[in-house]
């Protein structure tokens, strides 16, 4: 029995295989892997890309978090809101620069942070908010970017899983102060291994966030602060500009994917699909519907025996995660990312999964939901 996994990034290298092994070669010929023009120019076509002045690249979506909040002086005594759902990074960036996360919930309908409860986390001591486009599904970035200029706030946005997705007329990752990306390989722009990027408009912070990847260093062997080695290997950026190229078409076969899925699995009763945000243009890193009937871990091993395979994203908020329990945080304190953490299923998603898959995973939810 062939399976249908949740990604298939061999048939996406297929797609680009011969452009891609000559953007290789030539960084390996030319003796250059650490900077140099191949990350350049990834940095000037992606910053292009988003229409935003800068984008410094790094070597994971985590570190671009923490080099943005670390720039913009965040740091013990501090309070950064965030989503309590999301993965783990968002939350330990704010904790790696000595600062408190303070969580929000989230709404069933978007699986963003819930606007309405955002200003009651406010306090003196919060500096900034992060807010995830999860799952490539855009916050209303106009109505937080009101709030947080009510509140004086810096906005750091987690577009890990959102590369192309817009609210309004603008991209993600050009609203905040800072926009922080992922290249993990399986995010809608993936590179073959982890890298990250931060995008911004404030040169400053440009310059910061440049020297803090190099050790806090503007001058070779001259060191102003203490920084990391996070940089962009030379191999993964050329990787990332080819596949740049074919983004916007990529997302494109994603949106058209998400709306056969919506189509194949509507009116069936016991689940509930997720649905793009009115204002916001989704990308579909994932297609997360929530089983509202019998029990998801169940269903995703019935799913499995029959060679479909579902993931889930995620079966732990963040406020109940051992590592942050000296918060005090207790369960029943968020309960809608709670519900959702026990009845969230992520259907194959990928640019290259073909209309026969789809109805397959369609028809066998369908019967094993109607059984």
């Amino acid at each position: 029995m062939s399976q249908i996994p949740p990604v298939d990034l061999g048939r996406q290298y297929a797609t680009i295989a011969d452009e891609t092994n000559a953007a290789v070669l030539e960084v390996l010929s030319s003796g250059r892997y650490i900077g140099g023009t191949a990350v350049s120019e990834f940095e000037k076509h992606f910053a292009a890309y988003h229409q935003v002045d800068s984008a410094i690249g790094c070597n994971s979506g985590t570190d671009a978090l923490y080099l943005a909040l670390k720039a913009l002086g965040i740091g013990v005594g501090d309070e950064v809101i965030t989503s309590t759902f999301t993965f783990i990074a968002t939350a330990e960036a704010i904790a790696m620069c000595g600062a408190t996360p303070v969580f929000v919930d989230i709404t069933a309908a978007t699986f963003n942070l819930d606007l309405d409860q955002l200003e009651a986390a406010i306090t003196p001591r919060t500096k900034a908010v992060i807010p995830v486009h999860l799952f490539g599904q855009p916050v209303d970035m106009t109505r937080l970017g009101e709030i947080a200029q009510k509140h004086d706030l810096f906005i750091v946005e987690d577009c890990a899983q959102a590369t192309g997705a817009k609210w309004g007329d603008r991209q993600v990752g050009a609203w905040g102060d800072a926009g922080c990306f992922s290249f993990f390989p399986t995010k809608n722009l993936g590179g073959c291994g982890d890298g990250g990027a931060v995008t911004t408009n404030n040169p400053t912070l440009h310059e910061q966030i440049k020297m803090l990847r190099e050790h806090g260093s503007k001058v070779r062997y001259q060191h102003e602060v203490l920084g990391v080695n996070s940089r962009l290997d030379a191999v993964q950026a050329t990787i990332l500009a080819v596949k740049l190229r074919h983004l916007d078409l990529w997302n494109q076969q994603r949106q058209a994917i998400a709306h056969r899925y919506h189509e194949l699995l509507a009116g069936i009763e016991g689940i509930q699909l997720p649905q793009a945000t009115p204002g916001g243009t989704h990308v579909w890193n994932q297609y997360t519907i929530l089983v509202q009937a019998g029990d998801r871990d169940t269903l995703r091993s019935q799913l499995q025996a029959e060679g479909i395979i579902a993931m889930v994203y995620y079966p732990k908020p963040l406020h109940l995660q051992p590592v942050f329990a000296t918060f005090g945080y207790q369960s029943g304190a968020f309960p809608i990312a709670e519900q959702c953490s026990h009845q969230v299923l992520s259907l194959p998603m990928f640019p290259d999964l073909s209309i026969p898959e789809q109805e397959q995973v369609a028809t066998t939810l369908k019967r094993l939901l109607a059984a």
